[in-house]
């Protein structure tokens, strides 16, 4: 199974307290700098360059335990730094001196990721906090490239590889890629690595491929307790870190309202949304790829210059339009749930749910409401990201909405509101 073409849902039971913002900087509780954790210093002239002074709370209490060596497993909210924690810690460890490419048969550091764009993210965060390390390379390996394509990055033994599952076991199974010589295994978003018992068995094959003494980093905005065992079973006396584990969704600065209005008068509802309210950034959340692909293109039509990414595209165009909205270069997304989960866009203060999360219950017609309110939560961190302002806005049109939306407010202890004839921009747009 191609795991690489699954969209990403998320299911998210806790949430976590932001980290405060201020002048683009973490600012944590406490007073540390990232100086204190004695990193090289290469990686300090990165962090610095990135703007970084002050660590986030999930940074503050998991980079001291990784740089120690010890597995751990880490549930924190989304727009922490989580990502942050593993790639410096890793980086940090290395042997960028001594590890030459001769004495290895293949990587150091393997990342596993569940989606193409999130492997495509991640690499690109190596690359950002590596620049500084001459020696150091950091590639990614997914599917919907050729294979042989692959099979010549891994023949280069990058010192670390990012990759999703699929494409992974691949080269493990025609003897392209040996991780006989990996000291840091890491998994990103573990629980959606995990919980399905398919893909937990391809994370066990490579696994298993492995060597027996290695570090274990697992991450995730979720992590369910049945989740929680399965981690264990991977790791040797983890440190477990569970920042703010609540149920109550703690987005600060996150404004969220509903509209309620019939299937038919979403469009317009739309387009006089996007003329009125003032965005940097704006992703509009669907629930199926033929919906995502018809909103696009009637947003095109309207003179809106959109984007779409879903699971149908080929792998080329949805990492062109992933960079595009990356780097600001567009300004409006039209997604599946494929982009629901671990894309870090900082520019992004709305949120439209064009349609409310519908995820339905297996081998059923019917809708897992409690599944349907992990999407919606994840949906919309996509705003308000680093404790920054935002606007969440949904889409009401039929009795499933208004009970998933019912669900999200009791299970989350939020009141979401009728959206207001007039809205002061204030309330999602930062001040200038």
């Amino acid at each position: 199974m191609d795991y690489d073409e699954m969209e990403a849902e998320e299911h998210q039971t806790t949430a976590a307290a932001p980290a405060k913002k201020e002048k683009g900087n973490y600012v944590s509780v406490h007073s540390s700098t990232f100086k204190d954790f004695l990193l090289k210093e290469e990686l300090l002239r990165a962090i610095a360059d990135c703007g970084f002074e002050h660590p986030s709370e999930v940074q503050h209490e998991c980079i001291p335990q990784a740089i120690l060596g010890g597995d751990i497993v880490c549930q924190a909210k989304s727009g922490m730094g989580k990502t942050a924690v593993f790639v410096l810690s890793t980086l940090h460890l290395l042997d960028t001196r001594g590890e030459a490419s001769d004495s290895r048969k293949g990587p150091v550091v393997l990342v596993i990721a569940h989606t193409r764009e999130l492997a495509f993210q991640i690499q690109r965060e190596y690359d950002r906090f590596s620049k500084y390390f001459t020696a150091v390379k950091c590639q990614v390996v997914y599917g919907g490239t050729p294979i042989l394509q692959d099979e010549q990055t891994v023949a280069g033994k990058p010192q670390v590889l990012v990759g999703t599952p699929g494409r992974l076991l691949a080269l493990i199974r025609t003897g392209k890629l040996d991780l006989s010589s990996v000291k840091h295994f890491v998994l990103d978003e573990c629980d959606q690595l995990l919980e399905k018992v398919d893909m937990r068995g391809d994370v066990q094959e490579i696994f298993k491929k492995t060597p027996h003494q290695k570090q274990v980093l697992m991450f995730t905005a979720t992590l369910p307790v049945e989740i929680r065992a399965i981690c264990r079973k991977f790791m040797k006396n983890p440190v477990e870190v569970f920042v703010d584990d609540d149920t109550k969704l703690t987005l600060h600065g996150l404004q969220q309202y509903f509209v309620k209005l019939n299937e038919s008068e979403k469009n317009r509802k739309l387009v006089g949304l996007m003329d009125s309210l003032e965005f940097n950034q704006l992703i509009i959340f669907v629930k199926s790829v033929d919906r995502c692909k018809a909103l696009n293109a009637l947003l095109i039509r309207e003179g809106f210059p959109s984007i779409a990414i879903h699971s149908k595209m080929e792998q080329k165009d949805r990492i062109k339009n992933y960079s595009e909205f990356k780097t600001f270069q567009k300004r409006i997304l039209v997604s599946t749930d494929l982009f629901g989960r671990g894309m870090d866009i900082e520019r992004v203060n709305i949120v439209i749910n064009y349609d409310m999360p519908d995820k339905s219950v297996a081998n059923s017609d019917a809708i897992d409401v409690a599944g349907a309110s992990d999407s919606y939560l994840h949906r919309v961190a996509r705003a308000g990201r680093f404790g920054t302002k935002g606007l969440a806005i949904s889409f009401v049109s039929t009795a499933q909405d208004a009970e998933v939306l019912n669900k999200v407010q009791s299970r989350f202890e939020v009141e979401i509101p009728e959206l207001p004839a007039n809205l002061d921009k204030n309330l999602y747009m930062e001040a200038k």
